[in-house]
């Protein structure tokens, strides 16, 4: 019996805020979208375009508060071949939330305050 990875999910409180926030930090692309019949859920799904895990965004119709994160001490990690222009990317846009200089990595902060580990890939 073989397990892969499929996804990972966040609920969002604004789909769209979300789909341009991911385009534009991290250059994610919507590749589905679902829909449920009642119109209650609307999962979209996004691509990196070069490994086959996604990022599954959920918005729910009747949703009314902030997402409670806890300690925020779960998150997803991306490495990038360009550490410094993603660095003055993400401090452009205000979304760096944390930085360990010591070990060459920093994370991002969503519109919901989900946490994105931004690591320089390896050479």
């Amino acid at each position: 019996m073989t397990f892969s990875f499929a996804h990972n999910n966040f609920n969002v409180r604004d789909l769209n805020r979300s789909l341009e926030f991911y385009r534009k930090a991290l250059g994610l692309t919507e590749v589905r979208r679902k829909e449920a019949a009642d119109g209650s859920f609307q999962p979209a799904f996004l691509s990196d375009g070069h490994t086959p895990h996604q990022l599954e965004l959920t918005w729910l119709r009747d949703w009314d508060r902030e997402y409670n994160l806890g300690d925020n001490e779960f998150h997803l990690a991306f490495t990038v071949d360009d550490m410094d222009a993603a660095h003055a990317l993400h401090q452009e846009m205000g979304c760096i939330c944390y930085e360990n200089k010591d070990m060459g990595v920093y994370f991002i902060s969503d519109p919901d305050g989900y946490w994105i580990e931004i690591v320089p890939a390896k050479k």
